[in-house]
């Protein structure tokens, strides 16, 4: 295997503020959020979420449903029958 030297990384001040803004909007996205959640969305849809914003309860189901079909994990439970359990024990 061939090795090579370690690459440099700079860090610039363009870097920096991107980083900042998106991290103010990320903030306020989640206070928006918080705010609707806390008022109990009176009125329908909310600003923050729109409709495609699923309740609460599922939300955790659904975003490790996302994050398993993103990374290509697909859970397959094992069958709880009696040869699985045991295995090839003879009795």
């Amino acid at each position: 295997m061939l090795r090579r030297k370690p690459t440099r990384l700079e860090l610039k001040i363009d870097d920096t503020e991107e980083f900042e803004s998106i991290k103010k909007e990320l903030e306020a996205r989640k206070r928006q959020r918080e705010e609707a959640e806390s008022t109990g969305g009176v009125g329908g849809d909310s600003v923050a979420g729109g409709p495609e914003t699923p309740p609460s309860s599922s939300t955790a189901a659904s975003r490790t449903e996302l994050i398993n079909e993103r990374i290509g994990f697909k859970p397959h439970p094992k069958p709880t029958t009696l040869p699985t359990l045991f295995g090839s024990l003879q009795f």
